[in-house]
């Protein structure tokens, strides 16, 4: 059993996230160490690190989600920090209690606040007394008794949408247009939010029909100090994952933009978030209204640090060292635009992932482009985890500019051995309704839908 090191930090995740962070652990100057399955045995990033350590066999169950060996890892490296990245166990209270039981720090909120804003009632009821605006419905999960949620569902007015209190991943939800489809609909969510979450309570709320969704990218430290860093418009969707993201958001009152970022930061201040996070909205007639906070960093971080100028991954392992933010909010800065495409191993028509070994690749570059990647020519991309192989952002002094440069990199992109979704980010930023702007979050689906008849 080695010492705890607070220098020295494991990273518990894989592919693009572990390659980020190792990247930031050696701008601060930390030993990094990664644990990693037997599936990513010769993965490239390892070779990165200082130390890697495999932690069990391919599927997730038994490594990156096995708390009792990543902990058993930070114990044998003396890792004092563990940066869950995004996915796997980066919302898990129990993970963040068995870091904290084990004398190490997690980077990330402490447990009880990751459990009340994973607990999408329990953040309703937080938001709304911090001056937050949420969607029109009870801060509270429903009854058993069919009347009185017939008589909820009416007093906010049909169309309604059902929501697990602790889903996300864009299960357990459901729309209701009608009272005649309330109750079947309230079941099946229920028996869904069990299955998946361990948590059968359901809350409702006003069901939006046209919204788009944008967030407010905050990051806050020990010293009583939250910082909102700007916004992106992630609308671009299918099937509630996320293609596209940018920042700024298109089309968007910037004073209005300011004014909710302020009671983000606010909020982060109130409930003692210590951290990287992300409000989530959906914004529709000229009105903000809250769904739910992302506690942890999120893939499309690199739009907000492309505008800024800061590295978020950098600030996030610093608060949680203890150190204080190195800048003020009157400091933060927004210049230009930056759009972000995540390329899949996918096959662009059907979506089925596309695992095996990529016998060529291209790296776009230029000016204003970075791609975040874990992967090369001989990489093998495994079945076991999400089929996300990199991302390809474009910085520009406006929202044209940017588009020009990322559909250059798309176009210059290239990856053989494997299906990817590039072809698909071709054609959807040759869309003109992407182009111009402030689509809805049923955008893509739709369109997906018409190129699909089209076909036919």
């Amino acid at each position: 059993m080695a010492a705890i090191d607070m220098d020295c930090l494991l990273v518990a995740n894989r592919g693009e996230i572990a390659l980020r962070i190792i990247r930031a652990c050696r701008r601060l100057g930390l030993r990094v160490v990664c644990a990693h399955s037997e599936a990513d045995r010769d993965a490239a990033w390892l070779h990165l690190a200082d130390q890697a350590i495999c932690i069990g066999p391919a599927p997730a169950a038994k490594s990156y989600l096995n708390i009792p060996a990543l902990l058993a890892a930070a114990e044998a490296s003396g890792a004092g920090l563990i940066h869950p990245g995004y996915g796997f166990l980066s919302e898990r209270p129990e993970f963040a209690e068995a870091v904290e039981a084990a004398g190490r720090r997690l980077v990330g909120p402490s447990a009880s606040v990751m459990r009340m804003m994973g607990d999408k009632v329990e953040a309703k009821r937080a938001m709304i007394a911090a001056g937050v605006p949420c969607v029109p419905g009870p801060d509270s999960v429903l009854p058993d008794d069919p009347d009185a949620i017939g008589r909820i569902a009416a007093g906010i007015g049909y169309p309604v949408i059902l929501k697990a209190a602790g889903g996300g991943g864009g299960r357990g939800m459901r729309v209701v247009r009608t009272e005649s489809e309330l109750a079947d609909a309230f079941m099946v969510t229920r028996q869904e939010a069990g299955r998946f979450f361990g948590n059968a309570d359901i809350y409702i709320e006003k069901f939006l029909e046209r919204p788009r969704h944008v967030e407010i990218q905050v990051l806050a430290d020990a010293h009583g100090h939250a910082l909102w860093l700007g916004d992106r418009d992630c609308s671009m969707q299918r099937r509630h994952q996320k293609l596209i993201e940018e920042a700024p958001a298109p089309g968007i009152d910037r004073a209005l933009i300011a004014e909710i970022g302020e009671r983000c930061a606010a909020s982060c201040r109130r409930i003692g978030y210590v951290g990287a996070g992300t409000f989530e909205f959906l914004y529709e007639d000229g009105q903000f209204y809250f769904i739910e906070m992302n506690t942890r960093i999120q893939v499309e971080h690199p739009v907000t640090e492309m505008v800024t100028g800061l590295d978020i991954l950098a600030m996030q392992i610093d608060v949680a060292r203890g150190k204080p933010l190195p800048i003020t909010q009157d400091q933060v800065r927004s210049l230009g635009h930056a759009i972000e495409c995540r390329i899949n191993a996918e096959d662009p028509q059907s979506f089925a992932p596309s695992p095996g070994r990529i016998t060529a690749m291209h790296v776009p570059g230029g000016p204003g482009i970075r791609m975040d990647t874990h992967v090369g020519a001989g990489s093998e991309i495994p079945a076991s985890y999400d089929s996300m192989i990199g991302k390809i952002i474009a910085h520009g002094g406006d929202r044209d500019e940017a588009l020009a440069r990322a559909r250059t990199a798309l176009a210059e992109a290239r990856v053989e051995g494997v299906s990817t979704n590039i072809p698909l980010h071709r054609q959807m930023l040759a869309e003109p309704g992407f182009s111009a702007g402030g689509v809805s979050i049923h955008h893509l689906e739709h369109w997906l839908e018409t190129r699909k008849s089209r076909h036919a």
